[in-house]
C-alpha cells in the first residue's frame, strides 16, 4: 500500500494563470525530506513499497528467536546459562576423571550410561527452553472491536453500558469463569494464564521456570517433566559412582590420599549433593501433578482442586490415564506462525501517517514540515483557505 499526498483545490496566485500551477507527488511517491541524500529538498522521490518479513521479527510478545523462527525462548534467559554450565561442567569432569577409572575397576558400561544420561538430560532441556509453550495468539484488529462492544448491566444508579470482561462456559458440569486479558484482547481459555515475564497467554499454563529460561505449558510441558526425571537420575548416578571412586582410591591407599589424587570426584560428589534434593523434589511434585492432571498455576490458586484431588474437572477418572495424557498425550500443534510471510504497511515500517493526519498550512515564507516528514520549499504569493489544505490519503 502506497502513500500519496492529495492536493484539494488550494488557492494560489498561479491559479490565475501568472505562473504554473504545483504539481503534488504522484501516486507511490513522495517529496523529498531535509536531509535526504540523493535528492534536493522538495524534490519528487519514489516510496518504498511495502515490505514482506517473517512474522516472528514483529511478533508481539517478549521473546528471542533463533534459526530465522524456528527457535524461540524468553528474553529473559535467568538462570538458564548456569543450568547448562552445572550440567556440562559436572558430567565433563566426571567423564574426564571418574569414568577412566571406573571403567577398568568397576565396568565398561559406566562411560557408556553417563553419555546416554547427558545427551538425554541436554535433549530434554534444550527441547524445553527453546520450543513454544502453547502461546495464544493475541486478538486482530476486528476481534479486539468485537471484545469491546458494551453491555448493559445495572449499576447504582440504573442500566449503564460496560464492555463485557468475563465469560462463563461449563466443563463437565461445573461452571467455568473465563477472564479478560487487556493485553492480547481475548477472553483465556480455561486453564490459560498470562506469562507477566514474557507478555504472551499460554494454554494449560504451569509456571514460568528461569531455570529453563521459557515458560512452561501445554506443548513443552512433557519434556519439561522428563528433563526432571533425568536430571534427578543423573544427579543420583554421578554422586553415587563419584563417591565409588572415592572409596576405590582409599582401599588403596586412605581417604586424604584419594582426594588428592582424584579431586575432581570430591567436586562432583558436593555439586551433586547439593542439586539433587530440589531437583528429586520437584520431580515428585510434578510426577504428583501429572497424575491428577492439574498444573502449578492450578495448584497454587485454586484450593477446590486440591480438595477434591484426583477427581476434579480436568481428570481422566484414573491416576495411570491421567499421567499417561500428560506425558504421552498428543502433541497439539503450535498456533503461532513463526516462519510466516506477512507484508507491512507503511505505517508499521515508521514511513507514513493514518489518514486522518494532515498538513498544516504553510506560513507565507520559509520550509516547513508536515507530521509525516514530508519537507516542502518556500511558498510565496500564494493565498490559501484554511479550509481546503493538502491532506494524505492512503
Amino acid at each position: 500500500m502506497s502513500v500519496r499526498v492529495a492536493y484539494s483545490s488550494v488557492h494560489t496566485a498561479a491559479d490565475q494563470g501568472d505562473q504554473p500551477p504545483v504539481q503534488g507527488p504522484l501516486p507511490g511517491q513522495r517529496l523529498a525530506a531535509v536531509g535526504e541524500e540523493r535528492a534536493p529538498p522538495g524534490s519528487v522521490v519514489e516510496v518504498a513499497p511495502p515490505t514482506r518479513t517473517r512474522k516472528w521479527r514483529v511478533f508481539p510478545g517478549r521473546n528471542r528467536f533463533c534459526c530465522d523462527g524456528r527457535l524461540m525462548t524468553s528474553r529473559q534467559p535467568g538462570v538458564f546459562y548456569l543450568t547448562c554450565a552445572l550440567i556440562v561442567i559436572t558430567t565433563g569432569l566426571f567423564l574426564a576423571f571418574d569414568c577412566r577409572y571406573l571403567s577398568v575397576h568397576l565396568t565398561p558400561a559406566v562411560p557408556v550410561a553417563a553419555v546416554l544420561l547427558f545427551i538425554f538430560v541436554m535433549c530434554t532441556l534444550l527441547r524445553t527452553a527453546f520450543s513454544d509453550p502453547g502461546i495464544i495468539p493475541r486478538a486482530t484488529a476486528d476481534e479486539a472491536a468485537d471484545a469491546e462492544k458494551r453491555t448493559e448491566v445495572q449499576g447504582p444508579s440504573g442500566p449503564v453500558q460496560v464492555p463485557q470482561r468475563i465469560k462463563e462456559v461449563e466443563v463437565r458440569g461445573v461452571t467455568i469463569k473465563l477472564k479478560f486479558c487487556f493485553t492480547c484482547k481475548i477472553f483465556r481459555p480455561p486453564r490459560a494464564s498470562h506469562c507477566s515475564v514474557c507478555d504472551n497467554c499460554v494454554d494449560r499454563f504451569d509456571h514460568h521456570c528461569p531455570w529453563v529460561g521459557n515458560c512452561v505449558g501445554r506443548r513443552n510441558y512433557r519434556y519439561f517433566y522428563l528433563f526432571l526425571v533425568a536430571l534427578s537420575v543423573d544427579c543420583a548416578f554421578i554422586l553415587g559412582l563419584s563417591v565409588t571412586t572415592l572409596v576405590l582410591c582409599s582401599m588403596e591407599s586412605n581417604f586424604l590420599t584419594a582426594i588428592k589424587e582424584s579431586p575432581a570426584s570430591l567436586v562432583e560428589a558436593i555439586v551433586a549433593f547439593l542439586s539433587i534434593w530440589s531437583v528429586l523434589g520437584l520431580a515428585g511434585f510434578h510426577t504428583y501433578l501429572a497424575l491428577c492432571n492439574i498444573t502449578t498455576n492450578e495448584d497454587i490458586k485454586s484450593a477446590n482442586l486440591k480438595a477434591v484431588n484426583v477427581s476434579s474437572i480436568y481428570s481422566y477418572g484414573s491416576l495411570c490415564t491421567n499421567f499417561l495424557e500428560v506425558v504421552c498425550g498428543p502433541m497439539q500443534p503450535s498456533l503461532i506462525d513463526r516462519r510466516g510471510i506477512v507484508t507491512l504497511s507503511i505505517d508499521e515500517n515508521q514511513t507514513s501517517v493514518p489518514t486522518s493526519s494532515f498538513i498544516h498550512p504553510p506560513p507565507e515564507s520559509g520550509n516547513f514540515e508536515n507530521h509525516a516528514g514530508l519537507f516542502y520549499p518556500p511558498i510565496e504569493n500564494q493565498t490559501f483557505d484554511n479550509s481546503k489544505v493538502p491532506i494524505l490519503t492512503n
